[in-house]
């Protein structure tokens, strides 16, 4: 029973950090991008500590409270539509052997969020008179943006493994 008893306040606790970050983010509107990712931490962290079954949960806990309380939703839609779920799906990619299959993958994941962002919220982004090259640039430039999203993430991961968690060496 008190392992259960863990699992429920530390997810608890990781979701309500999470909420916390994005109330930040929704009324600080410069640092939307920054506290979002940093609120998907919290998701990482559960999902070091507890498996990915707790990541889902506290994913789904903390989505659905800040689609409910926050006064500006456009941090609660990012966390939604890719960065809350991003930590779950990256470490079961991270499970597979090779690192160019992982690449492939997490690109792919990234390239497929990305459209629906941009199909959901066309008139929000670049408004590229253009057409299909200013899509293709989008699309360019956002990989390579998360190239490095993704390596700075699991750098903060493999700190928080090595400084933080109960599993340290």
């Amino acid at each position: 029973m008190r392992r259960d008893t863990r699992k429920i306040t530390l997810s608890a606790l990781f979701s309500a950090l999470c909420v916390v970050a994005l109330y930040i983010a929704s009324i600080w509107p410069t640092g939307v991008f920054g506290l979002v990712a940093f609120a998907s931490l919290f998701i990482a962290a559960a999902v070091v500590e507890m498996g990915v079954a707790s990541g889902v949960y506290v994913f789904v806990v903390s989505s659905a409270l800040s689609m409910l309380i926050l006064p500006n939703r456009a941090a609660a839609i990012l966390f939604v539509l890719f960065f809350g779920y991003y930590p779950i799906v990256k470490s079961i990619i991270e499970r597979v052997a090779h690192a160019a299959l992982q690449w492939m993958i997490k690109l792919a994941v990234f390239n497929a969020s990305l459209t629906v962002i941009w199909f959901l919220f066309r008139e929000l982004l670049l408004p590229f008179s253009g057409g299909y090259p200013g899509f293709a640039v989008v699309y360019l430039g956002g990989s390579a943006v998360f190239a490095v999203f993704d390596y700075g993430y699991t750098k903060l991961i493999w700190f928080y493994i090595d400084r933080v968690s109960k599993y340290r060496k």
